[in-house]
């Protein structure tokens, strides 16, 4: 049975304090309720309107019911009879009246002002909103280069909105263990933090499925191997929040990749990968044809999300993109080599692959030519009709190549968002955005402006979450403004 534990308070300007008390009080319990006295409750006028302070606390995290009261704390315990009411320490020396309504049905007044923690904006929800940030300098002058206007773009999400995707990869589970870091062991040299929370993501092939989706397509079906494990019911679970149709197959053989990172305000300390890497076998294979042979008569669009771990073997590879030729569906891949080791130019003759430059000199095997005709000679390798080449920091090259060298066209898009609170999912939200904006009927240079602006609102936050679709439009309009 779940533990409610109730906060009553002013919070007039919220600030750390605050919030590391109330995430002390969720710790308490289950279900955290929060009270915030209304502008008549108050002995003292507040200096933020009772509307604002009462937003404020519902962006935290932590707080799953906030509201507006005039009731005293004994009338609210016994409106709620909460398990556990929560106040600061300094309330513990003096009288609390609470105690006689609690003690009548046996719950408890817990004291406390939540730990130290060096960041408590973490805890704050992202709001829809741009980030100061954002510099759309460069992009202006990239879209009057290219014709791209407000209105070609709002086609091209008007159009997405008929778009039925199949998203094909592994499925991986992102835990994020953030700490605060309190100096380097005396025994060896050795960061130690005090871990502070843990937040766990759908990422690799789940999350690109997740952006397609909330960008706006119509369906989208995600196939994918998992192992048997918590972090396959944690899929399974949470793959029903991103209205992702899921066919899962089971792989007892394989753990269910899991990833976690260590980190310290806005820094990755350590990353921890549990996964294998051995190819599925070809029965399971065989299933996985015939299940796409079925979703593939009905889509638009079939992303490859592969991240090398053994679910796409290159003979599978090749019987799909016959199958969306087949079926006259678009196919566009993504090939990560990180820690893992890929090969980008297996996939041949896509509409659109983002490899990293890595993985470009990886597949190539060349460490020497410039970024031009890197593109170009992968583009000649792998037959594909677009390239996007993602560079970090310094943005995305996209190339639209040619049977000679020299009629090919490229350009360059810089990173929009110059203060990323977190890389991960920039990737996967570019191919997304930009598969979907090709599919929609718009051309490579639409298509990678698009993708660019996703990828930029995407790092706003830390965790790779579903890009809002209404953060996207706003960041459309502001870099046409």
């Amino acid at each position: 049975m779940s533990k409610t534990v109730l906060v009553q308070g002013n919070f007039d300007v919220l600030h750390p304090g605050h919030i590391r008390l109330l995430k002390f009080a969720k710790e308490c319990g289950d279900f955290l309720i929060v009270a915030v006295n209304s502008d008549h409750a108050m002995e003292v006028k507040s200096r933020v309107s009772e509307t604002h302070r009462l937003e404020m606390v519902k962006s935290l995290e932590c707080v799953d019911e906030a509201f507006l009261t005039l009731d005293t704390a004994s009338m609210l315990i016994k409106k709620y009879r909460p398990d556990v009411v929560v106040k600061g320490k300094e309330f513990e020396e003096k009288q609390n009246p609470e105690l006689d309504a609690l003690k009548s049905y046996g719950g408890k007044l817990i004291f406390g002002s939540g730990e130290f923690e060096s960041n408590a904006d973490k805890y704050i929800k992202r709001a829809d909103q741009l980030k100061s940030s954002f510099d759309y300098a460069e992009s202006k002058t990239y879209a009057k280069r290219h014709g791209v206007d407000l209105d070609s773009i709002n086609k091209c999400l008007q159009n997405v909105k008929k778009i039925t995707a199949v998203v094909i990869g592994e499925v991986i589970v992102d835990e994020y263990v953030q700490g605060t870091a309190v100096g380097m062991s005396q025994e060896d040299p050795t960061i130690v933090m005090t871990p502070n929370r843990t937040d766990t993501f759908l990422g690799g092939a789940a999350i690109t499925a997740a952006h397609i989706k909330s960008i706006g397509a119509k369906q989208v079906s995600l196939i994918s191997v998992l192992g048997n494990d918590k972090a396959a019911q944690y899929a399974h679970d949470k793959i029903k929040d991103y209205k992702v149709k899921p066919y899962f197959y089971l792989d007892e053989s394989r753990p269910t990749p899991l990833k976690t990172r260590y980190r310290a305000g806005n820094k990755t300390l350590l990353r921890v990968n549990q996964v294998r890497r051995h190819k599925i076998d070809k029965e399971k294979q065989n299933e996985i044809l015939v299940q796409l042979d079925s979703l593939l008569q009905e889509a638009d669009l079939l992303v490859f999300s592969d991240f090398n771990y053994g679910l796409l073997p290159t003979s599978l590879v090749h019987r799909i993109t016959a199958l969306c030729k087949k079926y006259s569906v678009k196919v566009v891949a993504d090939s990560q080599t990180s820690s893992q080791v890929g090969d980008i130019s297996r996939y041949l003759d896509m509409d659109l692959i983002t490899p990293t430059e890595k993985e470009v000199r990886v597949a190539l095997n060349n460490p020497d030519d410039g970024l031009v005709i890197l593109a170009q000679k992968l583009a000649e390798k792998s037959n594909a009709k677009n390239l996007m080449i993602t560079l970090a920091e310094e943005g995305v090259l996209i190339h639209k190549p040619n049977t000679t060298f020299d009629k090919w066209e490229n350009d360059r898009l810089p990173a929009l968002n110059q203060n990323a609170v977190d890389p991960a999912g920039a990737g996967d939200c570019l191919l997304a955005a930009s598969s979907l904006a090709l599919v929609a009927g718009g051309n490579i240079w639409q298509a990678s402006y698009l993708g660019a602006l996703a990828a930029a609102c995407q790092v706003a936050s830390l965790g790779n979450t579903p890009l809002s679709s209404q953060f996207l439009e706003k960041a459309i309009e502001e870099s046409f403004s």
